[in-house]
């Protein structure tokens, strides 16, 4: 060998030994220095419609999410069937942490709604964090005789079958409320399905339909006009947006609690470490205070947990549902 050759041999050895320190020095193996995460670009994917609640989330999450990890993060919109067109999406994705979808708690609901589904509800997907929850709002038309939930009980419980409700669809969030209402209560209410939220408001407003369980988006703006009465929320606590609004539990009707709430999931098997890197960095963007007041504004309460609390979450709520909706005789074909 040359004395030029040994060299160029002894100084390639010497930078390799360099890079090796370099990476033991800072908590890396080689191995793994090959394959940081993330080292490309994110997709999140929103099961629904653009310029929706759950869009407006996933775009008030993925720039601060990208800025936090260091790569684009891009929200893919796949609306249709309630969702399961985007949550198909992501269960078939591969599970190395680079689809996650945005889902609402229609999630659970879906299982016990729907005859057959593409994918399992629990075992095709990775729980990673709740993001927040947004209670529905129960509002009366004024013409409607009652002032708080307990006058309501016994006004349905006196005329079953006369009061209605209306909700934005059958399996709907609003009428699933109304369905655990009639169950915890013992009433019969009529319900009247209407292809989307502004319909069935306009109804209501205009006296048609007795009552609803609106989200707040859609129906706060018509109690402050006082073309409709609040009731109470549908959370387990009173919302910090409407903190002068009881809620259905605390107005004499224990155990009642039908928030929405959204939250992220991965494909099945995703590496625990990936899963604790993204519950970390979304956590970290959902304590921004400008994040916590965007989702405010659309009367959402920001709330985050761990994979373990999220995972358990789901799980309560497709059997708590499920037992909702075989009573109610609700189904989807």
């Amino acid at each position: 060998m040359t004395n030029e050759r040994r060299r160029n041999t002894v100084m390639a050895q010497a930078v390799k030994l360099v890079v090796v320190a370099a990476m033991l020095l800072s908590g890396q193996t080689p191995a793994l220095a090959q394959h940081v995460y993330p080292s490309k670009p994110i997709r999140i994917i929103s099961p629904f419609a653009p310029g929706g609640g759950n869009d407006i989330i996933c775009r008030t999450i993925a720039p601060r999410l990208g800025e936090n990890v260091k790569q684009q993060v891009i929200v893919d919109s796949r609306p249709g069937a309630n969702g399961i067109v985007g949550s198909e999406a992501a269960a078939r994705s591969a599970p190395d942490g680079y689809t996650i979808v945005l889902v609402p708690s229609g999630h659970a609901v879906n299982a016990s709604l729907y005859r057959k589904l593409p994918y399992d509800s629990i075992k095709d997907f990775t729980p990673i964090t709740l993001v927040g929850s947004s209670p529905l709002v129960l509002v009366m038309h004024p013409t409607v005789p009652v002032k708080n939930v307990k006058e309501l009980v016994a006004l349905a419980r006196a005329r079953p079958g006369e009061l209605t409700y209306a909700s934005s669809g059958v399996g709907a969030s609003g009428h699933l409320a109304g369905a655990l209402f009639e169950t915890l209560t013992a009433t019969k209410m009529v319900h009247i399905p209407y292809k989307g939220m502004s319909l069935a408001a306009a109804d209501l407003i205009g006296g048609q339909v007795s009552l609803s369980f609106g989200t707040s988006a859609s129906v706060m703006p018509h109690v402050r006009s006082g073309r409709l009465r609040a009731l109470a929320t549908t959370g387990a606590q009173r919302s910090p947006a409407l903190p002068d609004i009881p809620t259905v539990a605390e107005s004499g009707i224990p155990g009642y609690e039908a928030s929405l709430w959204y939250g992220f999931l991965g494909p099945a098997r995703m590496p625990a470490d990936i899963v604790q890197r993204l519950n970390a960095e979304i956590v970290s963007v959902l304590r921004l205070t400008e994040v916590r007041e965007r989702l405010a504004n659309e009367g959402v309460d920001t709330q985050f947990n761990t994979p373990e609390e999220f995972a358990r979450l789901l799980a309560s709520d497709l059997e708590r549902w499920a037992k909702v909706i075989q009573r109610a005789g609700v189904r989807v074909e």
